[in-house]
């Protein structure tokens, strides 16, 4: 007799138990992890550099693990903040794992930091579908990639805790509408808090701060209605327990009350090739409990809202 085994799902569900067992590690710690993604050049990481280096002038111990496909550019940027950094490199992935997260942090993450930054790699479909253990996730992007953006990748803007939008000092240069920009992250993730800012002037930096202190102190974070509505349409669907045509494996909650991501056919064979299409990537994402009703959308700068 035959039976057929889904790998790709058993690998998810690996990743799914690793980030259950980082994140209540870290909790035992008092460390909060903070993942950020983006795409490429949104400025992540200048801005995570001017991150760190207020932390320190505010006595916050953080350390930050950056990920790239090749080079160690990244970490050596982020060293000047004088913060602890490590950089993960994935050899051609196209997104973090939690095995590589918790294999970085053995025997390195220094004693009495509270808040880890993992700056994920540049791309804003694969990233979306990996629990990497954090308690707080960021979704970056820049005003020159368009105000659409949020509706083009609802997965990563849809489930985020807090959106942050970099490079506004290019805002008048590029024409960037900033209604619409709220608008569209307003649609597919109502009541998250967008942070307007600059690496190049500073804006932004202590709002951004602040929010990751707050995560830290035990506040809990915006929790985006989508996850709610995905879960309760397929249990609506599908009943208790019940199969999944689209072959999706929605998991459940783990010991903090968190749920592992929702995944799809996902195939990762080989480092950086995928068996999906972006659109069939992009069905992914991270869905969590809502543990908390979402708060009225907020934007930190009001000059901006129109």
């Amino acid at each position: 007799m035959c039976r057929t085994v889904d790998l790709r799902h058993a690998v998810l569900a690996k990743n799914d138990g690793l980030a259950a067992s980082l994140r209540a590690d870290l909790a035992g710690r008092g460390v909060t992890a903070v993942n950020l993604m983006s795409s490429p050049g949104s400025g992540k990481t200048a801005l995570l550099e001017r991150v760190l280096t207020r932390a320190g002038e505010r006595h916050l111990a953080a350390a930050a693990l950056t990920a790239d496909l090749a080079t160690e550019n990244d970490a050596r940027r982020l060293a000047r903040s004088g913060a602890p950094v490590q950089q993960v490199l994935t050899g051609g992935l196209c997104h973090l794992e939690c095995e590589q997260v918790r294999a970085h942090l053995t025997d390195w993450l220094p004693a009495g930091v509270r808040a880890l930054f993992i700056e994920n790699v540049g791309n804003l479909v694969c990233p979306a579908s990996y629990d990497l253990g954090e308690s707080l996730r960021v979704v970056l992007m820049s005003v020159t990639e368009g105000e659409d953006k949020p509706v083009k990748y609802p997965t990563a803007f849809g489930l985020a805790h807090l959106v942050v939008l970099t490079k506004t000092d290019l805002a008048d240069a590029v024409e960037f509408d900033f209604p619409a920009f709220t608008a569209h992250v307003e649609q597919v993730n109502p009541g998250v808090e967008i942070v307007h800012s600059s690496a190049r002037t500073g804006e932004g930096v202590e709002p951004l701060l602040d929010r990751v202190l707050a995560t830290c102190s035990g506040v809990t974070p915006h929790q985006p209605v989508l996850a709610a509505q995905h879960l309760a349409h397929h249990a609506h669907d599908h009943g208790p327990g019940g199969h999944d045509p689209g072959g999706h494996d929605h998991g459940g909650p783990d010991a903090d009350g968190h749920h592992a991501p929702a995944r799809g056919a996902h195939d990762h064979d080989s480092p950086g090739t995928h068996g999906h299409t972006p659109d069939e990537a992009e069905a992914d994402g991270l869905t969590r409990t809502l543990n908390a009703p979402a708060a009225p959308g907020r934007v930190t700068d009001p000059s901006h809202q129109g």
